[in-house]
């Protein structure tokens, strides 16, 4: 096993740790913090797993994924604190 491959078994087990802190945390933000973690974790591995395939455009997906979790937390963070208000 390589260090990168050790890094991901690693990073897949913060990811359940982070994981039983969204379903039992007990406010909605640290539920939704948990989730911004866990997607920061996820794009860590896509970046892992483009250097151990070598396959870069993996590197693009990872980018892609990165716009798309922060955008959906702030829009997320942003109906919770409106408190369900859309407009």
């Amino acid at each position: 096993m390589t260090f990168l491959e050790a890094t991901l078994f690693v990073i897949a087990i913060y990811i359940a740790l982070v994981l039983v802190r969204v379903i039992l945390g007990p406010t909605i933000w640290d539920r939704l913090l948990g989730l911004n973690a866990i997607s920061a974790k996820i794009i860590m591995s896509i970046i892992i797993l483009s250097l151990i395939t070598n396959q870069p455009y993996l590197l693009d997906v990872a980018l892609v994924y990165a716009l798309l979790g922060f955008i959906g937390t702030v829009l997320i963070a942003r109906f919770i604190e409106k408190k369900g208000d859309l407009s």
